[in-house]
C-alpha cells in the first residue's frame, strides 16, 4: 500500500491519484538510495512520467519529502488519538489498541520509516517543526496511558514508550525470513512487554 493512501486500519481506504502514485515512487526510491541519490528525472522515469508533467504535481523533491511525512504524521495522531477514546475507562486495552495499531502502521509504511529516519532533518525548519509538533502530540498518548498503568513519571513514561517505538519501528531493517502475520505477533508481543515492564 501507498504510504500516502493508508488511513487507519478500519476506515475505508482513500481512491489512489496518479499524485499519489508517483509519491510512493519517490518515497521507496529516497528510503532505497538516500535524499540525495535521487534525482526528479529518476522519480519521472520510475515512474514513467515526464518532467513537466512530474512538476505538475510536485515543485520538487522536497515537496514530495513534506508530502510524505506530514500526512503520516497526521493520521498517526488521528489514528492514536480514536483508539485512546474507544477504551475510555480501560487503559490496557487503549495501551494494546495503540500497540496494534502501531504495528500495522510500521509494517505498511517501512519506507515512510526509513525516509523519516534519516531524511527528515533534510526539510526546511516549518515543516520540520509541524511534523516533531505532530510526533510530540502522539507520543503524549501513549505517556498518559503509561502514567496510569505504571508508577512512573510522564519522564519515566516517555523513556518507556520510545524505546517500544524502537522495536515497532525497527521494520525497515527486518527481512522477510520470517511471515508478515508472525513478525505482526513477535512486535506486539515485544512492544507490550516494554511497555507493561
Amino acid at each position: 500500500m501507498s504510504p500516502v493512501t493508508v488511513d487507519a486500519p478500519g476506515t475505508t481506504p482513500r481512491r489512489r491519484s496518479r499524485r499519489d502514485e508517483i509519491l510512493e515512487i519517490a518515497v521507496g526510491l529516497f528510503a532505497a538510495r538516500g535524499y540525495h541519490g535521487v534525482s526528479m528525472d529518476d522519480i519521472g522515469a520510475a515512474a514513467g512520467v515526464t518532467g513537466p508533467a512530474l512538476y505538475h504535481h510536485f515543485a520538487g523533491k522536497e515537496a514530495m519529502l513534506i508530502a510524505a511525512l506530514i500526512p503520516v504524521s497526521e493520521r498517526l495522531l488521528a489514528g492514536g488519538r480514536q483508539r485512546v477514546e474507544a477504551h475510555p475507562d480501560d487503559p490496557a486495552a487503549a495501551l494494546a489498541a495503540l500497540v496494534d495499531f502501531h504495528v500495522e502502521f510500521a509494517l505498511e509504511d517501512q519506507a515512510v520509516i526509513a525516509l523519516h529516519l534519516h531524511e527528515l532533518d533534510r526539510l526546511p525548519e516549518e515543516p520540520r517543526r509541524r511534523i516533531r509538533q505532530l510526533q510530540r502530540a502522539y507520543v503524549e498518548e501513549w505517556v498518559e496511558l503509561l502514567t496510569r498503568l505504571r508508577d512512573l513519571s510522564p519522564e519515566e513514561a516517555r523513556v518507556v514508550a520510545h524505546a517500544a517505538f524502537g522495536l515497532m519501528n525497527s521494520t525497515p531493517f527486518i527481512g522477510p525470513e520470517v511471515t508478515r502475520e508472525r513478525r505482526a505477533q513477535l512486535l506486539r508481543t515485544a512492544s507490550l512487554a516494554a511497555l507493561h515492564g
